[in-house]
């Protein structure tokens, strides 16, 4: 298995080379030069496994005997472990055709956990083998924060550097990660919006001598790992829906795209995903594009449901890529647009090529706040905003007939309702409690660093604070 960049000029890796790289040196994204496929028998065969071994069996073809399979199997059910529910992503049925995949019962109560926690076992397995180390730079607008410090924290061979934007997380998600009070653990407030955030990200990972000194490497989902991991759970909820004799549609509440696009992973394996619903809220770059074909940014609005108060969404270059069948130049060239002007548009044959996949829909406040409260009221459970805007959206699109009404349709639940107390309490009147293990999050000592929306600055930063800061430049990872 060989990986390639979306711009085409970056070396191609394997898989340890892809997940401890992160971004490609061109700017890009790493994809499989190729997907590895199940038949329909090696499908059925997925049936009622446990998770772990449900990962194993999809990850490993990915990762082209980097990893022997006893010992992957090893981290994944260590990973998988402290999950709170033993499916680790249950199905629960709201109506005849519509299902909530619980993705929030890991240690932060997001569905970045699924990915995470192997994630952080994977960087430990391959540094110990190569004697590395590396620094961890991420940016979050929520819940990767938390969950990239879950994973990483205590671990001797990485330090990690988490960017969020300042006043924009709950408080919850805040704590959940400037409570972490690891010695390998820094957390950064921007000065700015969650896309600053992210720029400052990816202009560390550009400049090459930083990269180097430090051996960066990123728990974003720009690291192809994260996409990988994410993948396993849509391949379970189909066959749980009777894959792969029958097809199913899954609801995605997405800003960065990532999430969806490990979906139209699971169909490229061979799984019958009939569509792909984009949930947006009022950041809606997505839904405008899904519609137009034009991806044009505009100012961040806060919403109810500030993971997705996104306004660059990074993922989304590996679906350009192959709406481009795969010529790199061409979408270097598009990115390059975009990133100049703020937008750029694709061609009407290609945006029909997308809408035969994905539909897009948005949910303001309001109707964020009316989807959290008619969950409550028909089946009495308490849905965070993020998961609220996935079933506005997959409403719209059974009224829409954008989904055939004979397909399942699986909303996403992406985090659990205690991470957004307020907004769960103004739709039903019902305060929801966080688990046991949380209970004295709110009490917990702080640390955190605030900064200004500055790369000098933040980079200056991390090299007083990395442990490879003062360390000689040398070869990549």
């Amino acid at each position: 298995m060989r990986y390639i960049s979306t711009r085409g000029t970056a070396p191609v890796l394997g898989f340890e080379e892809t997940l401890l790289t992160g971004l490609a040196r061109d700017g890009g994204l790493y994809v499989p030069e190729s997907w590895p496929t199940f038949t329909s028998d090696e499908v059925r065969a997925l049936a009622r496994l446990p998770y772990s071994e449900l990962a194993a069996r999809v990850m490993l073809p990915f990762m082209g005997g980097a990893i022997a399979p006893d010992e992957f199997r090893r981290l994944a059910a260590d990973a998988y472990a402290g999950f709170d529910h033993a499916a680790v992503t249950p199905l629960v049925q709201l109506d005849h055709d519509l299902w909530l995949m619980e993705l929030f019962h890991g240690p932060t109560l997001a569905f970045k956990d699924v990915a995470l926690q192997l994630l952080g076992r994977l960087f430990d397995y391959f540094l110990s083998r190569g004697d590395h180390r590396i620094t961890v730079v991420g940016a979050t607008s929520g819940d990767t924060g938390s969950a990239a410090i879950e994973a990483c924290r205590d671990r001797d061979r990485l330090d990690i550097f988490m960017l969020h934007p300042l006043g924009r997380t709950s408080a919850i998600q805040r704590r959940q990660m400037t409570t972490v009070l690891a010695d390998n653990v820094y957390n950064i407030a921007i000065e700015g919006s969650f896309d600053d955030c992210q720029d400052l990200v990816k202009a560390m990972f550009g400049d090459a001598g930083f990269r180097g000194r430090l051996q960066l490497s990123a728990v974003n989902s720009i690291n192809w790992a994260r996409i990988m991991a994410q993948i396993v759970y849509y391949v379970g909820a189909a066959v749980a829906l009777g894959a792969p004799d029958r097809a199913v549609a899954f609801t995605v509440p997405t800003g960065n795209f990532g999430n969806i696009y490990a979906a139209y992973g699971a169909r490229a394996m061979g799984i019958p995903i009939e569509r792909l619903v984009v949930g947006s809220n009022s950041n809606d770059i997505l839904t405008r594009f899904f519609r137009s074909g034009v991806m044009a940014t505009a100012p961040v609005t806060p919403t109810l449901s500030p993971s997705m108060d996104i306004q660059v969404s990074s993922n989304f270059e590996r679906l350009l890529f192959d709406l481009y069948q795969r010529d790199s130049v061409a979408l270097a060239d598009g990115m390059r647009r975009f990133r100049s002007s703020g937008s750029f548009s694709v061609t009407p044959n290609q945006l029909e090529t997308a809408g035969a996949l994905f539909a897009a829909y948005r949910a303001d406040d309001d109707q964020t706040r009316a989807a959290i409260a008619g969950t409550w009221r028909r089946n009495g459970m308490l849905v965070d905003p993020h998961t609220a805007v996935g079933l506005h959206a997959a409403e719209a699109a059974r009224a829409d007939r954008a989904v055939p009404i004979a397909v399942p349709m699986v909303v996403l639940g992406c985090a659990h309702p205690a991470k957004f107390p307020e907004a769960v309490t103004a739709a039903t009147g019902v305060h929801p409690a966080l688990p046991e293990r949380l209970a004295d999050l709110p009490e917990r000592p702080e640390r955190l660093v605030v900064l200004p929306n500055d790369l000098g600055t933040v980079q200056a930063f991390i090299l007083r604070h990395a442990r490879l800061g003062d360390a000689q430049p040398r070869g990549n990872v």
